[in-house]
């Protein structure tokens, strides 16, 4: 039994990052009593190194007993994302799960489209979704907007290394980046929408690399329980 250490997990869509804790916590809390061991509060820490979205899939940092303290290590490295952009759509939490609305059924050019990627290259400023766990006052963003209260988030300063057109087939535009911490893949596709003028959110995203780990190296959920 291993009592301390990381776990590297591809989530699967329609997990919250919480989902993929608790399973693992209960897989860990079974094999400690089929060993029979009555597990301390300390041996069943788990906890997560950065959350993912419900509906995105990919890498998720899950840690293990005290290695849990270790979570703000992560959280500042830079990550890599896959994700499609919708266009000619807008959702209202810049995602499947929102309201989808009809904005404009112009097709961009691929040069345009190659012209409006690269201008988010670099040193930018973003506003983080309404729909996000960035805390307003003391509560989650998300569960004000659920409410139906306004929610301002501050811009914040993000980096974009790395912005690469995998695929651009009307409406769906594929992409890789590398960013730094904090930056917000739903954001950058609304900002990209809103750049071509026809609106845009993110229908898919998949992380693929938090600093040095990779989702090569990570496992299902069930390969864990």
């Amino acid at each position: 039994m291993i009592e301390n250490g990381i776990l590297l997990i591809d989530k699967p869509a329609g997990w919250t990052s919480f989902d993929v804790v608790a399973k693992i916590r209960g897989a860990r809390r079974a094999q400690f009593r089929s060993a029979g061991v009555t597990p301390t509060k300390r041996q069943l820490r788990v906890g997560h190194a950065g959350t993912l979205d419900p509906f995105a899939t990919g890498l998720l940092v899950i840690l293990l007993g005290e290695d849990t303290k270790k979570a703000e290590q992560f959280l500042k490295l830079n990550k890599t994302y896959e994700a499609t952009i919708r266009l000619g759509q807008t959702s209202t939490t810049a995602d499947p799960e929102g309201e989808i609305v009809a904005v404009s059924d112009r097709q961009p050019s691929s040069q345009e489209l190659l012209t409006a990627l690269e201008s988010f290259i670099g040193t930018i400023q973003q506003r983080p979704p309404a729909h996000s766990a960035i805390k307003i006052d003391g509560q989650r963003a998300y569960k004000l907007a659920r409410k139906g209260e306004t929610v301002e988030i501050p811009l914040r300063t993000v980096t974009i290394h790395t912005l690469e057109l995998l695929d651009y087939t009307y409406p769906n535009v594929k992409i890789r980046t590398h960013v730094s911490s904090g930056t917000y893949i739903r954001s950058l596709a609304v900002d990209i929408g809103e750049k071509l003028g026809t609106g845009g959110y993110c229908s898919r995203l998949r992380r693929t690399q938090i600093g040095e780990w990779s989702i090569s190296e990570a496992v299902s959920v069930e390969a864990t329980t």
